[in-house]
């Protein structure tokens, strides 16, 4: 059942999420950084990095699927053992009337892992990943009729997406 949910979120579009923060308390922190650290552990798992009991856990996470603090669990995979060589940081400027068509074109591009809109010189920040330079290219022109684009190859990702973790609290090594 939490898989159904946990797919069912994923394939939502995401929310715009007010200001004020769902409270997360020190057990659900302990949840949501097992959870962030294995997605596909075993309730029973979840439940000794909680100390609650199985059926206690299942509710807590359940809880936090429903308040969108929980959006999806899913695989990390690396793009480049997956024929994407190339990962690149793309901010575009784009005008208002092209920005839906803009967007419908980035949520069918395979390239573009993210986009976010942004405050700036540029409307919107994308991570593209490409086979290789030319296939980069490629995509940029094909994106370029929407608006002026600035690219950074990314050399290397010393610190990569990692889990959120809470506030003020110190990360291990």
């Amino acid at each position: 059942m939490a898989r159904i949910r946990a797919a069912a979120a994923a394939a939502r579009p995401p929310r715009v999420v007010a200001a004020v923060a769902t409270p997360v308390d020190p057990i659900a922190w302990r949840l949501l950084t097992a959870l962030q650290a294995d997605g596909r552990a075993p309730l029973k798992a979840l439940a000794e990095a909680t100390g609650l009991s199985i059926p206690a856990t299942a509710e807590r996470l359940r809880k936090l699927q429903d308040a969108g603090v929980v959006r999806g669990i899913g695989a990390d995979v690396d793009p480049a053992r997956v024929g994407y060589g190339v990962t690149a940081i793309v901010g575009i400027t784009v005008l208002q009337p092209g920005k839906k068509a803009f967007l419908d074109k980035c949520r069918r591009s395979a390239e573009v892992l993210e986009c976010h809109h942004v405050a700036g010189a540029d409307s919107y920040l994308m991570t593209v990943v490409a086979r290789d330079l030319p296939d980069l290219e490629r995509f940029l022109a094909s994106i370029n009729g929407y608006g002026e684009t600035r690219t950074s190859v990314v050399f290397s990702t010393p610190i990569p997406r990692r889990g959120v973790a809470p506030s003020g609290g110190l990360r291990a090594p």
